[in-house]
């Protein structure tokens, strides 16, 4: 029997609402939907792989946090913001800023710093407390997007665990659902402070996080100093950075299959202007696990390129060979249907991209 045909979808969320980006396996001729979710910011959007759903995380100090939802591939929406909020007295939620689903339920990073869950879908939630417990808590100080946790990684058969990152905090590990706790940031530098702590326990500015596939333990950061590799699931982290231009960028998209291939996209410096180096657009991969690096620069703009890509705003899709997908803040996006040899702009002039992410379908 045949194979049936997929579909793509690019969810994308943007500073006025998300859209999504629909094609066939092909990936060469897209349709744009949106803007969805009121426009109100929105800071992440995933799918929920089991059901098909869309989810978007967004908000901001005047709207309040919620996780928009459709079950109809972005036709309607619904949103709530049920139980996301700290006990009175507390800094209130600003905003969601990450989503993700795992065999624990769904989860959601917000602003301040904190992490909540929900067991029915987005229709209501609970604060994960002893994250916001944790002793170091009252010493994480805000990067420059704020105090936020930005990437949920939950691991993909165990639902007791699960590792976030924050802005700047670093990077913790649960091993119990949440009741505790640890950091795992040995390996990883914070240059911004005093030179006999370059290296804490906790505090680093963490960018982006990835879990590689497999069941190898293999973890990649992107960190506002430097860009890591970690073989043992966090517990210590190795630097990967020479041969690449630059030791500072936000995302960070692990190939589908193949744990020794990453993607990342350097910007010039975090005082420079944090564009791309000399204006010329590259997508840098490494096919050994950061041992060697390669530039990628066919279909993207080589002059007076000065993009800025944030976070969360570069993905994979699960095809083959597998597509790549990253989001400027200048609102275009492009993409490689066949793993950053080469590229092409899919939309242009989109407002502030904040994220990508991708979900195949059978047609």
């Amino acid at each position: 029997m045949a194979s049936k045909a997929k579909k793509v979808f690019i969810l994308i969320g943007t500073r006025k609402g998300a859209f999504v980006l629909s094609g066939d396996e092909r990936r060469k001729d897209w349709s744009l939907r949106g803007p969805f979710c009121e426009t109100w910011p929105v800071s992440h959007v995933i799918a929920d792989p089991k059901t098909g759903a869309i989810l978007a995380g967004g908000g901001n100090e005047w709207f309040g946090p919620a996780v928009w939802r459709s079950d109809d591939l972005g036709e309607t929406w619904t949103h709530s913001s049920e139980g996301l909020a700290y006990p009175e007295g507390q800094d209130p939620v600003k905003a969601v800023w990450s989503l993700a689903r795992g065999p624990g339920g769904l989860y959601a990073g917000v602003e301040p710093a904190g992490l909540f869950r929900s067991d029915d879908g987005g229709r209501s939630w609970q604060h994960v407390e002893g994250l916001t417990n944790h002793p170091s808590r009252k010493e994480w100080q805000p990067g420059g997007g704020g105090l936020i946790l930005h990437h949920i990684v939950p691991h993909p058969e165990d639902a007791r665990r699960l590792w976030v990152a924050v802005s700047s905090g670093g990077v913790f590990h649960t091993a119990d659902g949440g009741e505790s706790w640890e950091p795992r940031n040995r390996g990883t530098r914070a240059d911004y402070n005093p030179e006999d702590q370059r290296y804490p326990e906790y505090g680093q500015c963490v960018h982006s996080l990835a879990l590689a596939p497999g069941a190898n333990g293999r973890m990649y950061q992107q960190n506002h100093c430097g860009m890591y590799r970690s073989d043992d699931a966090g517990k210590s982290w190795v630097s990967i950075e020479p041969g690449l231009p630059s030791t500072f960028g936000f995302p960070a998209a692990v190939h589908p299959r193949d744990p020794e291939t990453l993607y990342l996209l350097p910007l010039n410096s975090d005082i420079g202007g944090r564009y791309v180096p000399d204006g010329k657009a590259a997508v840098w991969r490494t096919r050994d696990g950061g041992k060697s690096w390669r530039d990628l620069r066919d279909g993207l703009p080589q002059e007076s390129a000065y993009l800025t890509v944030l976070r969360q705003a570069m993905a994979a899709d699960a095809l083959e060979p597998a597509g790549i997908y990253f989001g400027a803040s200048a609102g275009a996006l492009y993409a490689s249907a066949d793993e950053g040899e080469s590229w092409s702009c899919i939309a242009r002039d989109l407002p502030s991209i904040a994220s990508v992410e991708t979900l195949v379908t059978d047609g």
